[in-house]
């Protein structure tokens, strides 16, 4: 039924036939395009999926059923990480868009009732909680290749943003663009990460440095709630650079975003979130406590860009204020481990901005060694990391940072979950949670995932209970 489907320059168009939403009839005559602009995708959506969802769904002889876990912790640290539960030659079974049970095939009780029953064999696949990819830029115009050649020709990241690039350059992109071409584009990279295995996914706002600009961006993120079928977080991360209007005195533009934007985020209520890139040359750690604090006003945990190039002390002050994570850490001191110990603070390491801009990686094996927990994301972003691809975020991560292909695999789902806010509905296979997963292609073991770098293997992703397909933004 998707393939009536298709996604041409901002509408849907929907082939309707004989009074019923379908691409099956040969009555060519009878048969009519409807358009729809975008607003009208949640409606087909609900359409499509109601037509052809059953109510319930069973997985039967499943290589390795990963993520286990009859009842669910918030996150693994340490040598947990490596620990991943796994069960083989298993069922799982999905009833109303939940996992409803699982066990191993010699003692499966069979089927009483098949009514509404779909039942998949998957021999020799594994199936393992999708993707929770808890740091994206995802939402921006335009694209930085010009910087990447830079890059290239030597200028690092900071000569690049020195002389008016990076995100300062975002974000006078945005500003000129509508947003509805904002929104259109980011369906496509949510599409795009969505069968990849991505089935939950932060993204924050940051391209706008004006109050009406970073308004603009949320917006657009409610909008992309509501159409698409994967779970997003929004942060609001006004406080991403210093606008060139502020540059002669930043604490003026830390006012606005505490006295004009946060009120106005609040009221709308526009962000699960707040963020603050605390970074030579950005923001000092006194304006980044300022920004916690207010944002804790209107109930906004924080989730904070920190050490990515200098260690100015911003983890402590971030664990000070329970920020819910702090994200990059390529730069890690002792005393910003010992700060994180005996916290619920997740760190989460970015190999893909490591990779795309050639700076250090997160050192995840001083991290996980001290027990500590870590959740991998990918950084999605058009400046520092032009990929949301986990499957190599998995592999670099394996590759750069000496992380095990069990401790990836719960890096990126339960604490990746975790790292926003979600991991009592995502991240295991779990009885209650959300039915979104992953079926990987057959395959000997779950190391082949980060072992064939570079390339997909998920043959399937499962969101909410319903097989997605990718088709809407795909075409015909």
């Amino acid at each position: 039924m998707a393939q009536g489907v298709r996604f041409v320059t901002g509408q849907i168009k929907l082939s309707v036939c004989c009074g019923t939403v379908n691409n099956q009839c040969g009555d060519q005559q009878n048969k009519e395009e409807l358009q729809w602009d975008i607003h009208g995708v949640r409606l087909l959506r609900a359409i499509l999926q109601q037509e052809s969802r059953p109510m319930k769904v069973l997985f039967k002889n499943i290589r390795v059923l990963a993520g286990v876990h009859d009842s669910s912790p918030d996150y693994v640290s340490g040598a947990a990480m490596a620990d991943l539960p796994v069960m083989e030659d298993a069922w799982l079974a999905v009833e109303d868009g939940l996992i409803a049970d699982y066990g191993k095939m010699s003692e499966w009780p069979g089927i009483s009732d098949w009514r509404e029953l779909e039942v998949i064999d998957a021999e020799g696949k594994c199936i393992l909680p999708g993707w929770c990819d808890s740091h994206t830029h995802l939402v921006f115009a335009g694209s930085r290749a010009g910087e990447f050649t830079d890059r290239i020709r030597g200028l690092t990241y900071e000569q690049i943003a020195a002389k008016g690039g990076g995100i300062l350059n975002s974000a006078r992109l945005l500003r000129d663009t509508p947003e509805e071409t904002l929104v259109e584009s980011a369906l496509q990279r949510l599409n795009t990460i969505m069968m990849q295995g991505t089935v939950a996914v932060e993204i924050k706002s940051g391209y706008g440095l004006t109050t009406e600009s970073e308004l603009k961006m949320l917006r657009v993120i409610r909008r992309l709630k509501e159409l698409h079928s994967l779970t997003i977080q929004s942060t609001l991360l006004a406080a991403h650079a210093i606008p060139e209007h502020y540059k002669a005195n930043p604490d003026a533009y830390v006012d606005e975003i505490i006295t004009t934007l946060l009120p106005r985020v609040a009221e709308e209520q526009l962000a699960d979130f707040i963020d603050v890139f605390c970074e030579t040359n950005y923001f000092t750690v006194e304006q980044m406590e300022r920004i916690l604090e207010a944002g804790a006003k209107y109930g906004l945990s924080a989730k904070v860009h920190v050490n990515q190039f200098n260690a100015i002390g911003a983890v402590s002050a971030a664990v000070k204020h329970q920020a819910l994570s702090v994200d990059h850490l390529e730069v890690l001191t002792e005393e910003d481990l010992q700060a994180l110990k005996g916290t619920r603070t997740m760190p989460v390491g970015l190999p893909g901005c490591s990779l795309f801009i050639r700076i250090p990686y997160t050192p995840a094996r001083r991290i996980i060694d001290a027990g500590l927990p870590l959740a991998l994301a990918t950084d999605f972003n058009p400046g520092s990391a032009p990929s949301g691809n986990m499957n190599l975020v998995n592999s670099l991560a394996c590759i750069h940072m000496g992380m095990l292909p069990a401790e990836v695999i719960q890096a990126s789902t339960l604490n990746g979950a975790y790292a926003m806010g979600l991991s009592q509905s995502h991240g295991t296979i779990t009885p209650g949670k959300e039915a979104s997963f992953i079926i990987t292609r057959k395959m000997q073991s779950l190391d082949e995932i980060p072992y064939y770098f570079g390339d997909n293997p998920v043959e399937e992703v499962w969101v909410k209970g319903t097989r997605v397909t990718g088709l809407e933004t795909r075409g015909e």
